[in-house]
């Protein structure tokens, strides 16, 4: 694996990560879920963003 997969796969699994406990926060509701439920998704958020500018520009970078 080269060292851009590697980066972009990193950012994918933090998104995954937050993701997951962000849904599983929602679905047990709760005090966490309450003060962390919009952190979370905010996060979730960035993080996308994040791994797909990486994408992006990986791919500019290669030429394909």
């Amino acid at each position: 694996m080269s060292f851009a997969q590697i980066v972009v796969l990193i950012a994918l699994m933090v998104t995954l990560g937050i993701l997951l406990t962000g849904v599983i926060s929602m679905a047990r509701g709760g005090e966490f879920n309450e003060k962390y439920g919009n952190k979370l998704m905010r996060m979730r958020i960035i993080s996308q963003l994040t791994a797909l500018i990486l994408i992006a520009i990986f791919a500019f970078l290669s030429g394909d």
